[in-house]
């Protein structure tokens, strides 16, 4: 499997970024897959699921009502947009499996992950 990851950047608190997910797995469309992130001196926590045909999504609470998580099998893409942005949101943030209840369950590999960060 392999997993890239784009569109971060830096943005002014309250704007908007939409990242990115291309992934190589031929399988993607029968995985629940999610974002996750990682702040510095942080550990990596999951923020936002989807299942396998994008029926249900979940999302942590610290980001819920501002991110909305979305896939397109077809592409074997998977999108995270991303409102009203906080400097608490600054993290890398990384696309990989998830399970069907909304829980980690990554592959072993991590892609090189999209810095986003979040001015003041």
């Amino acid at each position: 499997v392999r997993l890239v990851e784009s569109g971060g950047g830096l943005v002014q608190a309250g704007g908007s970024l939409t990242l990115s997910c291309a992934a190589s797995e031929i399988t993607f469309s029968l995985n629940h897959m999610g974002w996750y992130r990682q702040a510095p001196g942080k550990q990596r926590e999951l923020v936002a699921t989807i299942t396998r045909g994008g029926g249900t999504t979940n999302y942590a609470d610290s980001v819920k009502g501002r991110f909305t998580i979305s896939r397109d099998d077809a592409k074997k893409m998977m999108y995270l947009q991303m409102n009203s942005l906080k400097p608490e949101d600054t993290a890398v943030y990384y696309c990989n499996r998830a399970s069907y209840s909304g829980t980690s369950f990554p592959w072993s590999y991590w892609g090189q992950g999209t810095q986003v960060t979040v001015s003041s």
